[in-house]
């Protein structure tokens, strides 16, 4: 084997190395939340949620409003679920004719 081939395989070894690395560091999986529990599949299909902050979420008599949408999501509906981690998260169709649509939406418990 010539000095060149241990060069090269080396290297490819070094890649190797660092594309796993980057890869080991890289964003949250999209079906994840940033703290790391899994977004239900039926919510999300692995792409359609996220994490909102506390002001994008308002609650009014007739149920929680996604203000950038003003859609109402009624507190005893279905979609609405509690948030693992005590924040909000909502999901929603990001494309297409029922874009901004809600499908689930991640709510604190009153308590947290």
């Amino acid at each position: 084997m010539s000095h060149s081939g241990i060069v090269s395989n080396a290297n490819v070894a070094a890649l190797s190395l660092f594309a796993a690395a980057a890869f080991a560091a890289s964003p949250v999986d999209a079906h994840q939340a940033p703290t790391g529990w899994t977004y239900p599949w039926a919510c999300c299909s692995n792409m359609d949620c996220q994490e909102v902050e506390d002001k994008s979420v308002s609650e009014k008599p007739q149920g929680y409003v996604i203000q950038s949408t003003g859609e109402v999501v009624a507190y005893g509906d279905k979609r609405v679920k509690n948030s693992p981690d005590g924040e909000y998260h909502w999901c929603a169709h990001q494309a297409g004719i029922d874009a901004g649509h809600t499908i689930c939406l991640f709510v604190p418990p009153k308590g947290f």
